[in-house]
């Protein structure tokens, strides 16, 4: 777990003194968007993302596509629908350096697009991302025949030395510690001579929502993808050689961003509308209807959006979480103000995610009162009453929302770096503070 400085950028989370009712209006999803990008980059023809987020992790993707010479322009779409960005596909080149942050989908997905850029790409990053899982993509490279400087750390920073392709083939690769790994080789694949074939052969493989995002968006732009649902060999992925189509994409709502919203409505027996929320995803975040729904709500899906409502009380939950482990800290926060314990499983990989999370949430609840203890794949969470008291961020942006829930229950939480939220939602504080205006009167909250 990343140390967080002393106490810089204290932010008050707001006390709830009574139920919400607001409809809050969520930006665009990260995961979509970043693979968006990665295709369109790698088409045969310009395209355009509509209702992109703009994010320091999308933003950093584009930068870095543009660094290896596509165009990416942001405007308004052809028709004036809103805002857009038009990616101009050009031929990928070095040398260039790529700044990833703090960001997975950065770090992960580029190094393949490198490998088909002419010259060096190198990328470096934040602290963290020196610590976090990259060997994975290095190795599988090396075996399709990349040429990668890591100085054996298997980690960042390294160059890519690109060769303005790729052979491709076969490859074994362990994704048990993210889903990222296979999504990385899977998205540059139509370019690869030989197109891929990816075998997982570690322990199982966290976030396949994720993983299905990625075969749904390469099927949509043209490739071909054969996968373990239409027929496969388990844990396999094939994905033919092929040109890629430069879509007209519009990038749903990012429904692990509009935890928290819904979060309130059940701690606060308010209710809260996600306008947009659509009636068929594999956004992991879809699953929080049902998960939150146990908990203690209940949830109805209309064309105008998703409609949660509290029912004032909250109840503990034993579910496994291996497939949408991003929502464990919202789950978590909810959790320790249920009136019953609950076990989340299946989440060993958070340990290695923008920092361990696990232990994070254990020292954080914990130091508000709250009795929490990690197990071998997750956290057991005792409920207590809770007290006021700094609740660090470690640079992470869903345990800074995490805070903000608790903070709906506890007076006195003070969320240090609130501002990390940015890296996927952008202005959350002030649509938080927004949603809770609706405590005397119905809001509506939107990213400006």
């Amino acid at each position: 777990m990343t140390e967080s400085p002393a106490h810089p950028a204290l932010w008050p989370a707001p006390l709830a003194t009574g139920a919400v009712d607001a409809t809050v209006s969520v930006p665009g999803s990260k995961s979509v968007t970043n693979r968006a990008l990665v295709l369109a980059a790698l088409a045969a023809e310009p395209g355009w993302l509509r209702r992109p987020l703009r994010s320091r992790d999308t933003l950093l993707m584009a930068e870095a596509l543009r660094a290896m010479g596509v165009g990416i322009e942001e405007g308004v779409g052809p028709d004036g629908s809103g805002e857009a960005w038009r990616v101009i596909p050009a031929g990928l080149h070095g040398p260039a350096t790529v700044d990833v942050g703090n960001a997975g989908t950065v770090m992960r997905f580029l190094p393949p697009v490198a490998a088909l850029a002419g010259g060096p790409i190198r990328f470096d990053g934040d602290p963290r991302s020196y610590e976090r899982p990259l060997g994975g993509v290095i190795d599988a490279l090396r075996a399709l025949g990349a040429r990668i400087d890591d100085d054996g750390r298997g980690a960042l920073p390294m160059t890519v030395h690109g060769g303005g392709a790729l052979d491709g083939g076969s490859v074994r690769i362990d994704a048990s510690s993210s889903s990222q790994f296979v999504s990385a080789l899977l998205l540059s694949a139509p370019r690869f001579n030989q197109g891929v074939e990816v075998r997982h052969v570690g322990g199982a493989l966290p976030s396949m929502p994720h993983i299905r995002m990625t075969v749904d968006m390469l099927r949509m732009a043209g490739a071909r993808v054969d996968t373990p649902e239409s027929g496969g060999e388990r844990d396999m992925w094939r994905v033919s050689p092929s040109a890629l189509l430069g879509r007209d994409l519009t990038v749903e709502p990012d429904l692990s961003n509009a935890q928290p919203f819904l979060a309130a409505a059940l701690v606060t027996g308010g209710r809260v509308t996600i306008p947009d929320w659509p009636e068929r995803t594999t956004q992991p975040g879809d699953a929080l209807r049902e998960i939150f729904t146990a908990m203690g709500g209940s949830c109805e899906l209309t064309e105008e959006g998703l409609t949660f409502t509290g029912t004032g009380s909250v109840h503990g939950i034993d579910i496994d979480l291996g497939e949408v482990g991003e929502l464990t800290p919202g789950i978590a926060a909810v959790a320790a103000l249920a009136d019953s314990e609950s076990v989340l499983r299946g989440v060993a990989h958070l340990r290695l995610h923008e920092t361990d999370r696990l232990a994070a949430l254990v020292k954080e609840i914990n130091g508000l009162g709250g009795d929490v203890t990690e197990t071998a794949d997750g956290l057991r969470i005792r409920p207590r009453a809770l007290h006021g008291g700094v609740f660090h961020t470690y640079d992470d942006h869903r345990l800074a929302t995490a805070a903000a829930v608790l903070g709906l229950a506890v007076d006195g939480v003070q969320v240090e770096n609130v501002a990390t939220t940015a890296k996927t939602l952008p202005d959350f504080p002030e649509m938080w503070t927004g949603m809770l205006g609706s405590v005397t009167g119905a809001a509506t909250v939107s990213r400006a």
